[in-house]
C-alpha cells in the first residue's frame, strides 16, 4: 500500500503543478493585457505593471488552489484509468473508501499549503501589489492599520477610519505639516463625500490650527477638501476581506463589534479561511468518481472540461453564499461551510450511483 500510496501522490502532485502552471500563467497573461490600459500614467510602465502583476500571483494560486487541485486530481485519475492501473488497484484490494481515504489525506497536506500561502504569503503580496500600483499612477503612498487607512500625499497624512458602501468616508482626520515638517494643523471630519467637481466635502469639521506660540480652533458645519484620492483609489488600496489574513480579519472584527459596527463580511471572510482550504479535500474526493467512468462516458479531454466547470462552479458559489450571507444576514458558519458541504454531498451522491451500477 505505501508503494501505491507513493505512486499515486506523485502522480497528482504532478498533474496539479502543471495545472497550476498553465491556470496562473493564463491570468498573469490576462492581468498584463488588463493593466497595459493604464500604461503611462503617472509613472506607471511596464517594469511596474510586471512587478504588480508578479506580486498579484499568490493571490491568485491561493484562490485557484481547489481548481487546480480538481482538475489535476481528475486527470491523474483519468490516466490511470485509461492505462488500466486504477483498476489493477481496486483489484488488489484496495477499496473505494480507503482510495477516498488515501486522496484525503493527499488533500490534508494541500490544503495546509493552501492555508500558509493564504495567511502568510499572498495578504503581505496582495497589499505591497496594490501599493505600489497606486504609488506609481498618483504618488500616493498608504498603508492599513487596525486604526484604518493611513494615506501619505504631498505634506499631509490622511486617517480615513472606515470607508463606507457609498463611497464616503466615515471619520477623517487630516494632519497638515509643513515645509521644514512642522505640524500646521490637524482637521477632524464624521463624515466625508466625494462630489462631481473632483473634491471631497467635509461635514462637522473641528480644526486646530498651530500658530507661534499659540492654538486656534475652528469649527465648520462643512468644508471642501481638495486631494487626488477618489472613491477608486480607495476602493484598490483596501485590500478585499477574502485576501486578509486571518489574524488581521479577527483584530478588524474586535475593532467592529467594538464600535458597533456591521461585521458580518468580515466574519465570513474570516471563517472562509479556515474552511477554504478544507475545499481542495473536498475537491479531490469529487474527482474520484471520474476514474470509474468508462471511456463510452467520455475521454479526458471530456472529464477534465467537466472538472473545469466544476471548479468554476464551486467559486461562484463560494462567492455568492458569502455575499448573500453578509447581505440577508446568514449564520457565520452556514456561509463559510455551505459551498464545500454542498460540493462534499454532490461527490458521495456520484460514488453512491457508481457503485450501485
Amino acid at each position: 500500500m505505501r508503494l501505491i500510496r507513493r505512486y499515486i501522490t506523485a502522480e497528482i502532485l504532478t498533474a496539479t503543478a502543471f495545472v497550476f502552471a498553465a491556470l496562473v500563467s493564463l491570468f498573469a497573461l490576462l492581468d498584463v493585457i488588463r493593466e497595459l490600459k493604464d500604461f503611462g500614467q503617472g509613472n506607471y510602465r511596464l517594469p511596474q505593471i510586471l512587478s504588480y502583476v508578479l506580486l498579484s500571483i499568490p493571490g491568485r494560486v491561493y484562490e485557484l488552489f481547489p481548481i487546480a487541485v480538481l482538475i489535476g486530481t481528475i486527470f491523474a485519475l483519468a490516466q490511470l484509468a485509461a492505462s488500466s492501473e486504477y483498476t489493477v488497484i481496486r483489484v488488489s484490494g484496495v477499496s473505494v473508501v480507503r482510495f477516498a481515504g488515501l486522496l484525503a489525506m493527499i488533500g490534508v497536506l494541500l490544503a495546509i499549503t493552501s492555508f500558509l500561502i493564504g495567511e502568510f504569503v499572498a495578504p503581505a503580496a496582495e497589499q505591497a501589489a496594490q501599493r505600489l500600483r497606486v504609488h506609481a499612477k498618483t504618488g500616493v503612498v498608504a498603508s492599513d492599520f487596525r486604526s484604518g487607512l493611513w494615506i501619505k500625499e504631498a505634506r499631509s497624512f490622511v486617517n480615513v477610519q472606515q470607508p463606507l458602501p457609498d463611497s464616503s468616508l466615515a471619520g477623517v482626520r487630516i494632519f497638515d505639516f509643513d515645509k521644514e515638517h512642522r505640524l500646521v494643523s490637524i482637521s477632524l471630519a464624521k463624515r466625508g463625500t466625494y462630489q462631481p467637481d473632483e473634491r471631497w466635502l467635509l461635514e462637522d469639521v473641528v480644526k486646530t490650527v498651530f500658530e507661534n506660540d499659540r492654538t486656534r480652533v475652528e469649527r465648520l458645519d462643512r468644508t471642501y477638501w481638495v486631494s487626488v484620492l477618489t472613491p477608486s483609489i480607495l476602493n484598490v488600496l483596501l485590500v478585499d476581506p477574502e485576501q486578509r489574513s486571518a489574524r488581521d480579519l479577527f483584530n478588524y472584527v474586535e475593532h467592529l463589534r467594538e464600535s458597533r459596527q456591521q461585521s458580518a463580511r468580515y466574519e465570513i471572510a474570516l471563517w472562509t479561511k479556515f474552511t477554504y482550504p478544507l475545499a481542495v479535500v473536498v475537491m479531490m474526493i469529487l474527482a474520484l468518481p471520474f476514474a470509474h467512468l468508462q471511456r463510452r462516458g467520455g475521454g479526458i479531454g471530456t472529464k477534465i472540461f467537466t472538472g473545469i466547470m466544476l471548479g468554476v462552479g464551486f467559486h461562484l458559489l463560494n462567492r455568492l453564499v458569502g455575499y448573500a450571507g453578509s447581505i440577508y444576514e446568514w449564520p457565520v458558519a452556514l456561509s463559510a461551510l455551505l459551498p464545500s458541504a454542498t460540493f462534499l454531498l454532490a461527490a458521495f451522491a456520484m460514488m453512491w450511483l457508481i457503485e450501485r451500477r
